[in-house]
């Protein structure tokens, strides 16, 4: 399946149906009278989370949603049927703009979350609904009031707990299939993540949620590489794994790059907790390790984990780290109820503190 985390789509709902005239004329009945019956109300547009979605790719091959429009009113005192709802199934994280692209209609946060996004038409009166004592033969009904319609953006920025950035090739994909059961693609040249990718983790006996984005490089934020697009999926997250590959020329410029781009990134980035680690220390010398790890530190000023994705040394100390940031109120829904019953986070590590102090 493939991954798509924005579509245009538009939506109307459903007219109201119209009122009726008709008058009841029967053998033996002795009085007849007015006896048009209502509209019925035009179909709703609705919008639900739906659990087990995690891409928006089925609006790319439906862009138009129509509710049905009420029935209309008829004789003998029937009134017309409401028209069907139209429900609108969305991944969790999912977000709708207006078609400005700018305005927030809603966010979605919980599975099973619902929205009307566009209300139908109420149906018109018969002219059975006017009559009175002085008015006994009503001769005006009504029409049905119109659906709303609109155009609207939806966008997808993935619920997880943490994510990972860092340039291409630092070895995200490669963390993440070892943490995680997530079979991400890995390969030896850059960009080799196209999409975002998730990974339940457990470490301790408890468990969150991790996403991995495609790589930055310098000008991302301008459309370099694959830009920054991709940087809404770890909007969401409590806190950031910063991997910086130690095989690269300079661990200090490498941090300061994909720093930069965070803080172009107008997403309240720069402001969430970061984790600093020096991958792949299995692939370099320990004097060159040392050199790394020192400017490194004196760029993110702060002491860099040591880890390495594929001899997964130091990879359960920088999961603890994670986890102790994550504390006890996760994100994700399913990382929830896995702490319901899972014991109280380790001390907070002292690897981390929040970007920008």
């Amino acid at each position: 399946m493939k991954f798509l985390d924005e579509a245009k789509v538009y939506i109307r709902s459903g007219d109201g149906g119209n009122g009726c005239v008709a008058f009841r004329r029967e053998k033996f009945i002795e009085f007849g009278g007015p006896s048009g019956g209502n509209g019925g109300r035009g179909g709703d547009v609705i919008v639900e989370v739906a659990d087990g979605l995690n891409t928006l790719i089925d609006y790319r091959y439906q862009q138009h949603f129509k509710a049905p429009k009420g029935v209309n009113g008829m004789g003998s005192d029937r009134h017309g049927a409401n028209g069907k709802h139209i429900v609108m199934k969305v991944p969790l994280g999912t977000q709708i703009f207006d078609e400005d692209r700018e305005t927030l209609i809603h966010d979605f946060t919980e599975v099973g979350e619902k929205f009307v996004l566009a209300q139908g038409g109420n149906g018109g009166f018969g002219n059975a609904h006017f009559k009175t004592s002085t008015n006994r033969a009503p001769r005006n009904a009504n029409p049905g009031l119109p659906g709303e319609e609109r155009w609207i953006w939806l966008r997808l920025k993935l619920i997880a707990d943490a994510g990972l950035v860092g340039l291409p090739n630092a070895g995200k994909s490669t963390f993440l299939s070892v943490v995680s059961a997530a079979k991400p693609k890995i390969a030896d040249y850059p960009f080799t993540t196209l999409h975002p990718q998730l990974g339940v983790v457990g470490i301790d006996g408890r468990e969150f949620v991790l996403a991995d984005i495609p790589g930055l490089i310098e000008g991302a934020h301008e459309g370099a590489g694959l830009g920054d697009r991709f940087l809404g999926h770890v909007e969401r997250c409590r806190v950031l794994l910063h991997l910086v590959d130690a095989t690269s020329e300079h661990a200090g410029k490498a941090y300061k790059t994909v720093r930069g781009e965070l803080e172009a990134y107008d997403g309240n980035l720069a402001d969430k907790i970061e984790i600093v680690a020096l991958n792949k220390i299995d692939a370099v010398s320990p004097e060159h390790l040392k050199d790394q790890k020192a400017r490194l530190k004196r760029a993110a000023k702060k002491t860099p984990l040591l880890i390495s994705g594929v001899s997964r040394e130091g990879v359960p100390e920088a999961l603890r780290a994670l986890l102790a940031v994550i504390g006890e109120a996760p994100v994700s829904t399913k990382a929830k109820r896995a702490n319901e019953s899972a014991p109280e986070a380790e001390p907070e590590p002292s690897g981390w503190t929040p970007l920008g102090r």
